[in-house]
C-alpha cells in the first residue's frame, strides 16, 4: 500500500494494474463556503441551519476534532463544540462547484460514475498510456482540484469500487493511497469490520455476537454462520471481506427515486397541517418529476415521530404518474391509514419511486379528462415558477398562514432536492 508522502517505491509494485480510482472532495460544503470567506479557515466551521432541530451537513476537520460529524444533530454539534461558527448552507454554490469538479474527471475519461455532488468513481484503465499510470493521475487530479478550485481532493486507488472507497477514506484529508491488486486481501484483513461497505451499527452487533471485530474474522467465518447472522447480507459481507466486487464503474446512473422530506420547527400533531405539507412536497416532487422526463408508479411517506422513531409505506399505482394531483391522493390516503398516531410528527416526507421514462409510458385519462387538467395546469406552474421564481405561484391551500414553522435543511435522504424552501438538502459525503 502506497500512501501519497513523496516516497519511492518499486516500479513492480505501484499498483499499475489497479485502475479505479475514488475521488472524495475533503469537507466539500464547508470548503466551498470558505472560498468566499477565507477569515474561517483553521478554526471549527459547520455547515448547516441554526436551528437545534436541524442536523449537520458538513464540518471542517477542526470542528470534527471536537466529535461534529455529518448527518448529527445540530444541538448535539453545538454542545460538542460551542464555539464553531455555523454557516448557512448555499446549494447553488455547491451544485456550481460540483459540476466544475466533475468536469475536470470527465476531461480525463468518459468513465465516470457520480456518487454525490462531491464523489465519483472514475475507471482511468484507457488513460494511462496518454496520462501516466494510476497514481500519476490521481495526483493530477489532487493538483489540478486545488490549483482551479481552490479545495483539496482526497484519492483512494485500487483494483475494485469497493476498496478504491476504502483507500480514499483512508487517505483523508488531502490525501492519495494506492492498493495494489496483490495486496488487496492482507491490507482489508488489517481493518476493523466496520470498514466493510454496508457495516453499521446494528450490523456490527450482531457479527459482535459472533466474536467478529475484524475483517479477517469475517473471512474466515463460514458462509452459512454469516447467513444466519445477516441473512441474505451474510454471504455478501464474506465476498466483500474476500475483496470480491465486480462491479463495472457505470458513466450512467439512473435515478431510483425523488422526493422530499420536511423537519418541522415544533413537532406537529394536525392532520390538516400534515396534509397540507404533503401538498406541497407532492409539487415538488412533480416538477422535478416532469423536468427529468420521468413518472413513477410507486408514492411513499415517510413519518418520523417526536422520539425519532420512523415509519414508511408504500402505494403501488395502476398507471405511472407525474402530476402532483394524483402523488398527492395517494400519499393522503397513505397518511389515513396510520390511523391514530401515538406521538405528535417531527419529519414527514414524500418520495416518487419506480421511475420509468415518460416518453414509454402511456396515460391513461378519465373520461372527462380531469387528470390531463390537474397536469395541464401544474405544467403551467412549472412555467411560471421557472420564469419568477420557485413558490411564486402555488395552490391556495398552501397559502395558509396556520402553516407549521420549518427547521431548515433536515440531513440526507432528498435526492438532490435541495436548495429550495422545504427541502432537505444533501449532506456532505465526507465521513
Amino acid at each position: 500500500m502506497y500512501p501519497s508522502t513523496g516516497e519511492s517505491v518499486p516500479a513492480a509494485g505501484q499498483g499499475l494494474d489497479s485502475t479505479v480510482l475514488h475521488v472524495d472532495m475533503d469537507a466539500f460544503f464547508v470548503s466551498v463556503e470558505l472560498l468566499d470567506a477565507p477569515g474561517l479557515r483553521g478554526i471549527p466551521v459547520i455547515v448547516g441551519s441554526e436551528s437545534n432541530r436541524s442536523v449537520v451537513l458538513s464540518a471542517s476537520y477542526e470542528a470534527r476534532d471536537y466529535g461534529v460529524r455529518s448527518a448529527m444533530p445540530m444541538a448535539t454539534a453545538r454542545r460538542l463544540c460551542p464555539q464553531a461558527v455555523i454557516v448557512e448552507p448555499h446549494q447553488d454554490k455547491y451544485r456550481q462547484a460540483s459540476t466544475r469538479v466533475m468536469a475536470i474527471f470527465s476531461e480525463i475519461t468518459d468513465l465516470v460514475e457520480p456518487l454525490s455532488v462531491d464523489e465519483a468513481f472514475i475507471d482511468v484503465r484507457g488513460a494511462t498510456r496518454r496520462l501516466g499510470s494510476p497514481r500519476d493521475i490521481g495526483e493530477m487530479i489532487r493538483r489540478r482540484v486545488a490549483a482551479e478550485l481552490g479545495m483539496t481532493a482526497s484519492v483512494g486507488i485500487a483494483s475494485s469500487k469497493f476498496v478504491a472507497k476504502i483507500a480514499s477514506t483512508r487517505a483523508k484529508p488531502d490525501g492519495l493511497l494506492v492498493i495494489p491488486r496483490n495486496e488487496t486481501v492482507a491490507y482489508l484483513h488489517s481493518l476493523p469490520v466496520s470498514a466493510l461497505w454496508g457495516v453499521g451499527a446494528k450490523t456490527q452487533q450482531s457479527l459482535s455476537r459472533l466474536g467478529i471485530s475484524t475483517i479477517a474474522d469475517v473471512a474466515s467465518t463460514p458462509v452459512g454462520a454469516l447467513r444466519r447472522a445477516l441473512g441474505s447480507a451474510g454471504e455478501h459481507v464474506h465476498r466483500l471481506s474476500w475483496g470480491v466486487d465486480e462491479r463495472a464503474v457505470t458513466p450512467i446512473r439512473e435515478e431510483k427515486s425523488i422526493g422530499a422530506e420536511e423537519t418541522f420547527g415544533d413537532d406537529v400533531a394536525s392532520d390538516e397541517a400534515l396534509r397540507a405539507e404533503l401538498l406541497r412536497l407532492a409539487h415538488r416532487t412533480a416538477s422535478r418529476l416532469r423536468s427529468a422526463g420521468v413518472k413513477c408508479r410507486t408514492v411513499s411517506i415517510k413519518i418520523r415521530y417526536s422520539d425519532f422513531s420512523t415509519l414508511t409505506r408504500s402505494k403501488t399505482l395502476v398507471e405511472p404518474v407525474d402530476s402532483a394531483h394524483l402523488m398527492y391522493s395517494a400519499a393522503a390516503s397513505l397518511l389515513t391509514a396510520l390511523g391514530n398516531r401515538p406521538m405528535s410528527v417531527r419529519l414527514i416526507g414524500l418520495r416518487a419511486e419506480s421511475l420509468e421514462n415518460s416518453a414509454d409510458s402511456m396515460d391513461q385519462l378519465t373520461i372527462d379528462g380531469r387528470d390531463d387538467n390537474w397536469r395541464a395546469a401544474e405544467e403551467a406552474l412549472d412555467r411560471i415558477n421557472s420564469k419568477y421564481g420557485q413558490d411564486n405561484l402555488q395552490p391556495a391551500r398552501l397559502l395558509s398562514r396556520d402553516r407549521p414553522g420549518r427547521a431548515g435543511p433536515a440531513g440526507p435522504g432528498s435526492a438532490g432536492l435541495s436548495g429550495g424552501e422545504g427541502h432537505e438538502g444533501p449532506r456532505d459525503s465526507d465521513e
